[in-house]
């Protein structure tokens, strides 16, 4: 059984910056694809950034520049690098890892940015 535990979240300010951590247990996570998506309220949930096992890495159109996807493979670790942080970038984000044609979710990090 796979687990995805998010942190990092917080509120900050319009230009700050923010990791997101996502820690994986069980499963293979090496071969896996992470994705970070993101829902703000009364928004349906979206695609942020994806990074595939070989490392190939894809992210939406509006985060493109400030928001850095990565992953550490021995430690089962994802991250989501995320700077000059907008108030539109406010939502929950969520970790989602798909391997072998399942489809695991974490709990989700709260991202508060005032302006």
């Amino acid at each position: 059984q796979v687990q995805l535990v998010e942190s990092g979240g917080g509120l900050v300010q319009a230009g700050e910056s923010l990791r997101l951590s996502c820690a994986a247990s069980g499963g293979i996570f090496g071969i896996a694809t992470v994705r970070w998506y993101r829902q703000a309220p009364g928004k349906q949930r979206e695609l942020v950034a994806g990074i595939t096992s070989g490392g190939n890495t894809n992210y939406a159109d509006s985060v493109k520049g400030r928001f850095t996807i990565s992953r550490d493979k021995p430690k089962k670790m994802a991250y989501l690098q995320m700077n000059s942080l907008k108030p539109e970038d406010t939502a929950v984000y969520y970790c989602n890892l798909v391997m072998l044609a399942a489809d695991y979710w974490g709990q989700g990090t709260q991202v508060t940015v005032s302006s």
